[in-house]
């Protein structure tokens, strides 16, 4: 949980950073300002795609290609396999 309470604040302080309001995002992104108020506060109910649009809105969706990047463990194990 302490994961998407991390990104709802940094999407948060991201929006204030750029002096928007609620109301600008969540009509940027094309959901309710309730939506966008449950994404602040990190709550994992929310569409992953929701999320997203915010984080477009913000101009920070390149971030999400970010998620899993570096996978270390994920090719450990495939290197072991190979052996």
């Amino acid at each position: 949980m302490r994961y998407f309470e991390q990104l709802g604040e940094n999407i948060k302080l991201a929006r204030k950073r750029r002096k928007l309001t609620t109301k600008q995002v969540s009509e940027r992104a094309g959901i309710d300002r309730t939506t966008l108020y449950y994404i602040e506060k990190g709550k994992p109910s929310v569409a992953i795609g929701a999320y997203f649009n915010v984080l477009r809105a913000l101009n920070l969706h390149e971030d999400i290609l970010k998620l899993a990047a570096d996978d270390t463990l994920g090719r450990k194990l495939q290197d072991l396999d190979l052996l």
